[in-house]
C-alpha cells in the first residue's frame, strides 16, 4: 500500500551560507508543516512496488535543486534535477517581500504588516503552483506540500 509523504527532509548545509533568526524560524515551521502534512510521490515505479514513505534531502548544485529521494531506511531510490531559472524572480520576489514583512513587524501598524503579508502569501503562492508545474510527472505534491518545499528552496538559497 502507498504511503506517499515526507517522513524526514534534510537541507544541503554546504548551501546554505548565511540565514538569520527570521529565516531559520521560517525554515523550522516549513519543515515542521511539512513532517505533519504532506502529499509526495515520485511518479517513477519501481521494480520492487515501493511507493513510500520517503526520506528527501534538498540541495542546490550548479544552478539546479536536485531533491534525492530515499526509502524510509535511507536507502537511495532516485535523484530529481530541476533547473531553477523559473525560480529566480519569485525567489528574488520573495526575499524582497519577506524583508518588509519582518521590517513591518518590528515598526508597521497592523494594516500595513497585513498588506505586506497579503502580498508574501500572493508570492509564495504562485511560486508554488510554479514548483507544481516544474514536478508534474516527476512527483506528485499537494498545493501545501509545494508551498512548504518552496520556503526551504528559498532558504537554500540565502547568501551571506
Amino acid at each position: 500500500m502507498a504511503d506517499s509523504r515526507i517522513i524526514d527532509i534534510e537541507l544541503d548545509q554546504r548551501t546554505i551560507i548565511w540565514r538569520n533568526a527570521d529565516v531559520e524560524q521560517e525554515r523550522r515551521i516549513a519543515i515542521f508543516d511539512l513532517l505533519e502534512e504532506n502529499h509526495f510521490a515520485p511518479q517513477r515505479q519501481h521494480a520492487d512496488g515501493y511507493a513510500g514513505p520517503y526520506k528527501v534531502r534538498l540541495g542546490v548544485e550548479e544552478g539546479r535543486l536536485v531533491i534525492d529521494i530515499g526509502r524510509e531506511d535511507g536507502t537511495p531510490l532516485e535523484t530529481i534535477i530541476l533547473g531553477l531559472a523559473r525560480f529566480r524572480r519569485p525567489i528574488r520576489e520573495y526575499f524582497a517581500i519577506c524583508d518588509s514583512y519582518y521590517q513591518a513587524i518590528r515598526a508597521a501598524t497592523p494594516q500595513t504588516i497585513e498588506t505586506i503579508d497579503m502580498a508574501r502569501r500572493g508570492i509564495h503562492n504562485d511560486a508554488a503552483e510554479i514548483l507544481k508545474e516544474r514536478l508534474d510527472g516527476k512527483i506528485d505534491v499537494d498545493f501545501d506540500t509545494a508551498r512548504r518545499l518552496f520556503t526551504l528552496l528559498c532558504v537554500l538559497h540565502i547568501k551571506g
